[in-house]
């Protein structure tokens, strides 16, 4: 059986990762919002996929407040998508 990726087996990363897998982008305050996580804890977890070029973010302004969006990478699309295939494999599917 193939091995699930642990960066992806956390609940909140594949939270995450399953909301930018449908949609173009997502900025924090949706993904704070969509996952009920903390701002320091999706902080941190955003990181972890970033560093890991599973999502690409942008920082920026909208008017005087910070906005922070996050894309899925081809490189986090793939990785998403064995981790499903794997998953798959666990329940027989």
């Amino acid at each position: 059986m193939k091995e699930l990726d642990p960066l992806l087996h956390s609940q909140l990363r594949l939270a995450v990762m399953s909301i930018l897998m449908n949609v173009d982008e997502a900025d924090f305050v949706y993904l704070k919002k969509k996952t009920d996580a903390t701002a320091g804890n999706l902080s941190v977890q955003l990181d972890k996929l970033s560093t890991a070029g599973y999502i690409s973010i942008e920082k920026g302004f909208a008017g005087k407040k910070t906005r922070t969006i996050c894309h899925v990478t081809n490189e986090g699309r793939k990785a998403f998508e064995e981790y499903v295939d794997a998953l798959k494999e666990y329940l027989n599917l």
